[in-house]
C-alpha cells in the first residue's frame, strides 16, 4: 500500500501600512512614502497575484494608508500636487529653486537601499559620488550642483523606486533609464505621468482580484492603534512584569477611542471594497483578550498575530507541546467567538530577512520543500495550516529586482504542487472543523518579540504615552464643555485618531538610525500640536522638546549620518 499523500493549507498574509505622513494644517506631505511603494510595491504584489491566478491571499490594508492614497490621486487627477517631490518632478527650472529646497532634495533623494537600488545603475550611483565629493568641499562646494544635476538626481530617485513590473508595462520607465542623464522637463514629466496612472490603478486592481475570489482584503483598525495599550497599559506586564510604564495609570478613554477606531476602519473597508472585513488584522499583531473580545462583539470573524503568543498562552495551562503540534492550527479564542491565526516566525521571517541574500529560485525551493516536511511531519490525519505573515512593502526593495524573481518562482512553484493550497483565513474559518483548536486564555502581546515593548517601557515612548494621555484629558473636557461645534468636533477626534497611531511610539528607541528618529519626533510632535489648535488650545511648552533624546543627541550629525545610509 502506497503511504497517503500529505497536505498543508497555506495562508499567505501580506501586510499594508503606513502611518499619516501628511502636515496636519496643510495637507502637505512630510515624507514621500506612499506613493513610492504604491508605484514600487503594491503594484508589483497585484501583478504577481495577476500572473499567477491560483495562488490566493490574504492582504491587509490599513485604512489610513488608504486615505493617503486616495489623496495622491486626487493630487494627480487635479494637478495640485501636496508633496514636494512630486512638484519637482513637474517643474520646469530646478535651477530656479531656493537653497531649502536644494537640501530637501539632496536629503530625499538618496533615501533607498544603496546596495540594490543605487549600486546597479552607474548613472544614479555617479550622482552619489558627485554629491559625496561636493560635500566634501563645505557647504559651498554644494553650489556647483546645477539645476541639470537635481534633474538627473530626482529622475533616478524615481526611476530606482519604480516596481519592477511598471517597469516592464511601461516604456517611458525602460527608455529613460536606457537614457541615463540629461533628463529634461518632459523626461520627469513623462515619468510624472507613469506614477500618476500606476497610483490611481492601486485599489481597483485589489478590488478585482477580491471580486474573483482570488484574494480576501482584511483591515485594520483606522489610524492603526496599539490596542490593548489603549486598553490598558498594564497588559505590557502580561509578558514584561518589569517593564517601567507611563506616568499615567492608563489611556483616558482609551477603551471607547479604541471602539472608534474599529468603527472608522470598518466603515471605510466597506465604502471601499463593498461590505465589512471577514477578519481585522491588529496593529502590529497587538492583541489582548480585551482587544479581541471587542473585535468579536463586531461580528469580526478572525484577527491574527505572532507565534511567540500563541506560545505563552498555551504556557499559561501546563508544558508545550512540540511546536509542529500547535502552531499549524487555527485557534478559536474562548469568550470571543473569534478565531485567531499565528505566524510562522521562520518562514515568514525567512522571506523578511534572508531570502533577500538568495538566488530567488533557491529562495522559492527551499520555502517549499519546508512546506513539504511540515506537510510530512503533521500529527494525525489533520491537514496543517500554515501562516506566513509579513509586510507586504518593505522586504523588497532588499531583494534583487524588487523580489520580482522570488515572487514570480515561489507563486509558479504554488501553483503547480499536488499537496500544497493557498487559502484564506475566511475560507478556513468558513470550513471549521476539528483542526480549529480551543484557546481558553490569550496573552497580551504583538508579532514583534511576543510582547509590547516596542511600543511601551522605555523613557522615550513612556513620555510620549504621557503627552498623549495629557492630550485626551484637554480632548475630554473641551468636547464635554460644548466649546466645539459637531464639523469642529470630528475634525479634532480624527486627529486625535492621528496621535493614536503605532508608528510614533514605534520610532522611538535608540535602534532606529537617529534620522529617522528625528523625523518621526518632529511629525508625532506637530501632529500634537495640530490636536490642540483643533481644540483651540494653546499647546504645550512640552512640545518644542524632542521626545527622543536620541533624535536630539544626535541632531548636530544628522546631515553626515544621512548621506551614508
Amino acid at each position: 500500500m502506497e503511504p497517503a499523500v500529505r497536505a498543508v493549507d497555506l495562508v499567505l498574509f501580506w501586510h499594508m501600512h503606513q502611518p499619516d505622513f501628511r502636515d496636519c494644517a496643510t495637507g502637505e506631505f512630510r515624507l514621500p512614502w506612499v506613493y513610492l511603494h504604491a508605484v514600487k510595491d503594491y503594484a508589483d504584489m497585484a501583478a504577481h497575484l495577476e500572473r499567477h491566478p491560483r495562488v490566493r491571499a490574504v492582504v491587509n490594508w490599513v485604512p489610513v494608508l488608504l486615505d493617503q492614497l486616495d489623496d495622491y490621486v486626487d493630487q494627480f487627477e487635479t494637478g495640485r500636487l501636496r508633496d514636494p517631490l512630486l512638484r519637482f518632478l513637474d517643474a520646469e527650472d530646478l535651477d530656479a529653486i531656493g537653497p531649502a529646497d536644494r537640501e530637501l532634495l539632496f536629503d530625499r533623494c538618496f533615501r533607498a537601499n544603496h546596495e540594490k537600488m543605487i549600486e546597479p545603475y552607474p548613472a544614479y550611483r555617479r550622482l552619489r559620488e558627485l554629491f559625496r565629493f561636493a560635500e566634501a568641499q563645505g557647504g559651498a562646494g554644494l553650489d556647483y550642483l546645477s539645476g541639470r544635476y537635481l534633474s538627473d538626481l530626482l529622475t533616478w530617485y524615481h526611476l530606482a523606486w519604480t516596481g519592477e513590473t511598471v517597469r516592464r508595462d511601461h516604456a517611458v520607465v525602460v527608455e529613460l533609464m536606457t537614457k541615463g542623464e540629461h533628463f529634461t522637463a518632459a523626461d520627469r514629466r513623462a515619468l510624472l505621468a507613469v506614477f500618476g496612472q500606476v497610483t490611481r490603478d492601486v485599489v481597483p486592481r485589489w478590488r478585482r482580484l477580491a471580486e474573483r475570489g482570488q484574494v480576501e482584503i482584511s483591515s485594520t483598525p483606522h489610524y492603526h492603534p496599539i490596542g490593548p495599550l489603549l486598553l490598558d497599559f498594564a497588559a505590557a506586564h502580561e509578558r514584561e512584569p518589569d517593564a517601567p510604564l507611563p506616568r499615567h495609570a492608563r489611556y483616558p478613554g482609551g477603551r471607547q477611542r479604541l471602539a472608534t477606531h474599529i468603527a472608522w476602519g470598518l466603515e471605510s473597508h466597506a465604502a471601499r471594497f463593498g461590505h465589512p472585513p471577514v477578519g481585522i488584522w491588529p496593529a502590529e499583531g497587538a492583541v489582548s483578550g480585551a482587544f479581541v473580545e471587542m473585535l468579536g462583539r463586531e461580528g469580526i470573524a478572525w484577527t491574527a498575530s505572532g507565534e511567540a503568543i500563541l506560545a505563552a498562552s498555551l504556557a499559561t495551562a501546563g508544558p508545550l507541546p512540540p511546536r509542529e503540534q500547535y502552531l499549524y492550527r487555527p485557534w478559536r479564542i474562548a469568550q470571543t467567538g473569534v478565531t485567531g491565526f499565528f505566524r510562522d516566525d521562520r518562514l515568514s521571517d525567512a522571506i523578511g530577512f534572508e531570502y533577500s541574500k538568495w538566488h530567488g529560485r533557491d529562495a522559492a525551493a527551499h520555502m517549499i520543500a519546508a512546506l513539504d516536511r511540515i506537510a510530512d511531519e503533521a500529527p494525525g490525519s489533520e491537514v496543517p495550516v500554515v501562516s506566513i505573515i509579513l509586510d507586504g512593502e518593505n522586504a523588497w526593495e532588499y531583494y534583487p529586482y524588487n523580489g520580482f524573481y522570488f515572487l514570480d518562482d515561489l507563486y509558479a512553484s504554488l501553483e503547480s504542487h499536488p499537496t500544497i493550497r493557498t487559502t484564506t483565513c475566511a475560507a478556513v474559518v468558513a470550513e471549521g472543523g476539528s483542526r480549529i483548536g480551543q484557546l481558553d486564555n490569550l496573552v497580551a502581546g504583538s508579532w514583534v518579540y511576543g510582547s509590547l515593548s516596542t511600543w511601551i517601557g522605555s523613557r522615550d515612548k513612556n513620555l510620549a504615552w504621557d503627552l498623549l494621555c495629557e492630550a485626551k484629558s484637554s480632548y475630554d473636557l473641551v468636547t464635554a464643555s460644548g466649546r466645539l461645534s459637531p464639523k469642529e468636533q470630528e475634525a479634532a477626534s480624527r486627529q486625535l485618531g492621528v496621535c493614536e497611531g503605532s508608528d510614533w511610539c514605534w520610532w522611538f528607541g535608540d535602534y532606529n538610525p537617529p534620522e529617522s528618529v528625528q523625523a518621526m519626533d518632529l511629525v508625532y510632535r506637530a501632529s500634537l500640536a495640530r490636536l490642540y489648535e483643533l481644540m483651540k488650545l494653546a499647546p504645550p511648552a512640552a512640545l518644542a522638546s524632542p521626545v527622543s533624546l536620541g533624535g536630539a543627541r544626535n541632531a548636530d550629525t544628522m546631515g553626515a549620518m544621512r548621506r551614508s545610509t
